[in-house]
């Protein structure tokens, strides 16, 4: 009974995928009959990316933050002034790279997702 049981588990598995393209040929259904959500890939990866580039864009605002700290605390050392600034110059830097990546991350898939509907 064991052997039976284990032969159709693996029978299904294996024709699950052939079910899946008899009703969607490129098989983004195929996640629904295993459990899986339906969302397309490419908006899966679009949020991912969204999710680090945030990240991203609050590590840099506490860059900034610190290297602004740096400088009020500074007590008028200039050598720790020169030290924030070279800080917070770098916090602006990143903080602008990152809005470039999410500007063109953001372009790229609404092109690739405009062009495959």
């Amino acid at each position: 009974m064991k052997k039976q049981l284990l032969a159709f588990g693996l029978l299904s598995l294996l024709l699950a995928p052939v079910a899946a393209m008899a009703t969607d040929p490129f098989g983004t259904g195929y996640g629904s009959l295993i459990g899986l959500g339906t969302q397309d890939v490419r908006e899966t990866i679009a949020r991912i990316i969204n999710v680090v580039l945030g990240i991203l864009g609050i590590v840099v605002t506490l860059i900034i933050i610190a290297g602004g700290f740096r400088w009020m605390t500074a007590g008028g050392n200039e050598e720790a002034v020169a030290q924030a600034k070279k800080i917070i110059s770098a916090g602006v830097i990143g903080l602008l790279i990152i809005i470039i990546a999410y500007a063109l991350s953001t372009w790229i898939f609404s092109v690739i997702i405009g062009a495959t509907q």
